[in-house]
């Protein structure tokens, strides 16, 4: 479970979080455990191999990485930078919108 740390007055407030948060947590875990059902083997391997990658603000929250890892069985990491490299790669994907045309195409004719 998720946990937050503070002071004793906050420790209400915090059990309020940990409640508005536990839905779309699980609706999370869920889906990357739907992705990683539908994972070519050889890509699964890999993953377990080098961990989920977990970037963006929700990367952040306490202990969803140990959650996550958890409910999955494979290593969870927490990318450096987690706020800025969202952008960061959004950024270099429109540099090489081609690239990604190239392989949203492959990937509908492969469906």
């Amino acid at each position: 479970h998720l946990q937050a740390e503070g002071k004793e007055g906050d420790e209400e407030h915090a059990k309020e979080i940990r409640e508005a948060l536990n839905e779309p947590i699980y609706k999370i875990i869920d889906a990357v455990k739907g992705t990683l059902e539908k994972t070519p083997p050889e890509l699964a391997s890999d993953v377990m191999d080098h961990g989920i990658m977990m970037t963006g603000g929700g990367a952040l929250l306490m202990n969803l990485d140990k959650l996550l890892s958890h409910e999955t069985g494979m290593p969870v990491l927490v990318s450096e930078d987690a706020l800025s490299c969202v952008g960061e790669g959004t950024g270099r994907t429109l540099e090489n919108i081609g690239l990604l045309k190239s392989v949203v195409m492959s990937s509908k004719k492969l469906r």
